[in-house]
């Protein structure tokens, strides 16, 4: 059975009121970003106690500790060693300190900044493709994986359209590539738009065989010639036409993880608590 949450700060960044708001929908799975302001693995110790008085006072889950790691950092000449890099692995680590006290199984990661070229064949490989830029993200991912095998919590790598693996279909290419046992995908298929990748079939299928981790759903227009992006209320947007195949496929396949709704939708001259309200309905009739 699909569990329905929602990123808890796309509600309200007060906490206490983003789970009330999930109490009154009737959703159970808490994503959890920002929390009174303060970024997953930078709240106190005080602060994630109140969080987790707070999750079994509403009596829901935590599906996902998700901090931006890794997220639009070049891969420039980042390494193993770069300062830079082991602060993102600090981070990390706190993410999963974070994600072991809620008892919850999943730490978000990201993959980069965008290269927009990366493989290419034919003379394409010597003028066009950003070279070693794969390799390198692939070496780094891989050292966020092995210290989620090591403290034996999973990791989900997001399709983002700022990121190396802005599809599905790279997402799976890097999970492979990575192979590691702790590392996943989290599937925004919005977020593929921007790369041209069609959700259904084509973004289903790349994922299908165990890949699949996580999965945020929101509505897009897009115009990439454009360089522009407009949120819209869940099924009126670029997702609409495949959002029930979506869900008759999750179903079929007996996907048993979540779906949180990223709600990042305003309607104009409301809140993004409007936004989310606009969306819910939608969300739990061709998902629940």
């Amino acid at each position: 059975m699909i569990r329905l949450g929602v990123i808890t700060d796309g509600i309200s960044r007060e906490f206490e009121h983003a789970l009330s708001v999930m109490n009154e929908v009737g959703l159970t799975q808490a994503e959890l970003q920002y929390l009174w302001d303060v970024e997953v693995g930078d709240l106190s110790d005080a602060q994630l106690d109140r969080a987790q008085r707070l999750v079994a006072a509403h009596g829901v889950d935590v599906s996902c500790v998700s901090r931006h790691i890794f997220g639009g950092l070049a891969l420039g000449d980042l390494s193993l060693t770069d300062p830079v890099y082991r602060d993102q692995l600090a981070a990390l680590n706190r993410c999963i300190d974070m994600a072991q006290a809620l008892d919850c199984p999943l730490v978000r990661i990201m993959s980069f900044k965008k290269e927009m070229i990366l493989f290419g064949s034919h003379g394409a490989e010597e003028w066009n493709v950003a070279q070693g830029a794969w390799d390198k993200a692939r070496e780094l991912i891989g050292g966020a994986a092995q210290i989620a095998e090591d403290r034996d919590i999973t990791l989900v790598v997001e399709t983002g359209n700022n990121a190396i693996t802005n599809s599905a279909f790279l997402a799976r290419r890097m999970v492979d590539d990575v192979g590691s046992p702790r590392l996943k995908v989290m599937w925004d298929p919005a977020n593929a738009l921007y790369s041209t990748e069609a959700a259904y079939p084509d973004g289903y299928e790349a994922l299908r065989g165990g890949y699949l981790g996580h999965i945020h759903l929101k509505d897009v227009v897009v115009e990439i010639s454009k360089a522009t992006i407009s949120c819209r209320q869940l099924g009126t947007g670029e997702m609409a036409p495949y959002l029930d195949d979506m869900a008759t496929a999750l179903k079929s396949d007996g996907y048993s993880g979540s779906i949180s709704l990223e709600s990042v939708y305003r309607p104009l001259g409301g809140s993004f608590e409007d936004g989310f309200r606009a969306s819910i309905g939608a969300l739990k009739a061709m998902f629940g």
